[in-house]
């Protein structure tokens, strides 16, 4: 992301943090430019090259209301209408593609020693991400700030793991999702460390459509865990795969966003974004 791209990043989140804060008072075009230092004019471009939408068609999608009508209209019926979303003449992959494969202990064994995993920079619509691999699949993928602490954190997973900065097949397979242009995917696999719970957990992740939200007592039931809906945060909180595992699709029952583990701001950006292109807003 060159300096450019960084500065208006950054504007657009300072923007959609602002319409978060007081989408209530329905703030004007004028009042969120005037936030980010541009004109209205200039600002309105940005926003919709960026999201596909309007300011104005943005914040209502950021809207509580909004999101209850989301839970209100899909949530009954959203586990089995998954494996039907996205499947028809469209050409999109649904994140169903995606398949989870577990690490054996072998593989995880004294901090993944026996694991070689390529990584990479790259950009996205809501950061900078940093995304690894091994020879079966994705094992990481966050947003960062620095690039230096997201490679540190990443190696903190497996910090006996055999490293190389390289981007492979396996990457631009799944960093493909971020461009809409998902006619290309093969099926992305991941390979993940987890307890059994928890990969249960991110497996109902992939069952939610995009543009679609659910609760965590909606996961909690879907797993045949109705009284585990704080486990369930928790283990939804260790997702190591920003997006491809769409923790961002889960929210409160109240309508309110919740936790992210990536920030509440990109977590509205993230699903204004998707609501956007699943009402063929592009």
């Amino acid at each position: 992301m060159n300096a450019s791209q960084s500065i208006n990043y950054k504007r657009i989140a300072e923007a959609i943090g602002y319409i978060q804060s007081n989408f209530k008072s329905q703030p004007s075009l004028e009042q969120i430019a005037e936030q980010v230092h541009l004109s209205p004019f200039h600002f309105q471009r940005m926003f919709s090259d960026w999201a596909g939408v309007s300011p104005k068609k943005f914040m209502q999608y950021l809207s509580v209301e909004y999101a209850k009508q989301l839970l209100q209209g899909k949530e009954a019926t959203l586990f089995d209408t998954a494996q039907e979303t996205g499947l028809s003449g469209t050409g999109r992959l649904h994140d169903l593609f995606v398949k989870i494969e577990g690490m054996t202990p072998g593989e995880f064994k004294n901090g993944g020693e026996n694991l070689h995993i390529n990584y990479s920079f790259a950009e996205s619509p809501f950061g900078e991400i940093i995304v690894a691999s091994t020879g079966k699949g994705i094992c990481h993928l966050a947003f960062f700030a620095d690039q230096t602490e997201g490679e540190a954190l990443m190696k903190a997973r497996f910090p006996n793991a055999k490293y190389n900065q390289l981007v492979d097949e396996i990457q631009q397979e799944a960093l493909f999702i971020f461009h809409h242009d998902w006619s290309k995917l093969n099926q992305i696999k991941l390979h993940l460390h987890g307890t059994p719970f928890q990969l249960k957990v991110w497996e109902a992740l992939l069952k939610i459509p995009q543009g679609n939200l659910t609760t965590y007592g909606s996961i909690a039931t879907e797993i045949d865990k109705p009284k585990a809906s704080r486990a369930i945060g928790t283990a939804i909180g260790s997702n190591p795969v920003a997006f491809l595992i769409p923790c961002h699709r889960v929210i409160q029952s109240t309508g309110k966003l919740g936790g992210y583990m990536w920030g509440n701001t990109r977590k509205s950006a993230i699903i204004g974004w998707e609501a956007a292109q699943l009402n063929g807003e592009e």
